[in-house]
């Protein structure tokens, strides 16, 4: 008969015939319980639709089995959400949510966003950095769990989850030489960010093992297609004998795809292209496709919480960075032979 209220705990353990802390252990997660004992539980459960009551679960626990997310610049979200999408993933095995804020690119907003979310009961932190740029911590202020993601921090001890673009540069490198290109050149981002910096590292040491040098003058200059498209010019009349162009971003690869392509060359029989971030709308949208570099966020964001839960729980996870490698994607612009 319905009651007009929610089941309760107890209906829930009577309907499977347990104890009430072993419908609670079954519900919660909890070891020391058969497996055939939690199914059976967890199906008088969705008999009854009963769903646990997180404010009276919070008050027996401590804990608000929510997280805050601080996202230090809304001009990079096209990084950020992949990024909170696996994190996501990972709050959804825990039955844990999220309390999403922006400090719209003012870092000194960090520490006054994180106030009210620390005054809510939020379990942890994660702060969500700016391309690689270094993040101002928060830890021994707030006084709760954080960890920080894409971005280091102003403290060597801070818990940090970085994109390896010094190797996932190096990677590049080595699948260009291999398929015998050794007349390199490169078309990057802006001097000042640490990303780009990154690359250019990776990308001159991986060449330094190999006995050879990038071609010509590196070129820096703005995310902008326009900007690749006059760079790329200026290049090959610099270095019109160049066997390959590594570039900074699938943005600028495909203006740069598209200015070698009007020259008469062609690609990759004449002039091998990558790019850097597996932006499909970009990467797949040229002809040829873009062999490029993904750098996972899903999966770093993923992992990022998950060191964020083992601090709530009370573990040593240990301070310092942990470095991500991406994946090469080979596609077209690189090797005939990928569709």
């Amino acid at each position: 008969m319905q009651t007009g209220r929610p089941p309760t705990l107890t209906e829930v353990a009577r309907l499977a015939g347990v104890s009430l802390t072993t419908a609670s252990k079954a519900v919660n997660g909890r070891d020391r319980i058969s497996e055939v004992t939690r199914k059976r539980v967890l199906r008088a459960a969705r008999e009854l639709s009963y769903a646990p009551n997180l404010v009276a679960k919070s008050l027996v626990s401590g804990r608000s089995s929510i997280i805050g997310v601080l996202l230090r610049d809304p001009l990079v979200h096209r990084f950020a959400m992949p990024i909170v999408i696996g994190a996501q993933s990972v709050l959804e095995q825990r039955e844990f949510s999220a309390i999403i804020a922006d400090a719209r690119g003012f870092v000194d907003r960090l520490a006054d966003l994180a106030t009210p979310l620390r005054q809510r009961n939020v379990d942890g932190l994660l702060i969500v950095g700016d391309n690689q740029g270094k993040t101002p911590s928060i830890t021994g202020a707030i006084k709760i769990p954080c960890v920080y993601v894409y971005g280091p921090t102003t403290h060597r001890r801070d818990v940090v989850h970085l994109v390896d673009d010094f190797a996932g540069a190096g990677t590049i490198v080595n699948h260009l030489v291999d398929l015998g290109r050794t007349r390199i050149a490169h078309i990057t981002g802006p001097k000042y960010a640490s990303a780009v910096r990154q690359r250019v590292l990776g990308l001159t040491h991986a060449l330094d093992e190999y006995g050879l040098h990038l071609m010509g003058d590196i070129a820096y200059g703005p995310w902008s297609q326009r900007w690749a498209r006059q760079a790329t010019r200026e290049l090959l009349a610099a270095a019109p004998e160049l066997d390959a162009i590594a570039c900074g971003s699938d943005q600028l690869a495909a203006a740069v795809l598209e200015a070698v392509v009007a020259t008469g060359r062609k690609v990759p029989d004449d002039v091998a292209i990558t790019g850097y971030d597996n932006w499909t709308v970009f990467a797949l949208e040229t002809d040829p496709a873009l062999t490029t570099i993904d750098m996972e966020l899903e999966h770093l964001g993923a992992t990022a919480v998950s060191d964020l839960f083992a601090m709530i729980d009370g573990a040593r996870v240990g301070g310092g960075t942990r470095h991500h490698e991406g994946t090469l994607v080979v596609r077209g612009s690189t090797d005939p032979g990928p569709a």
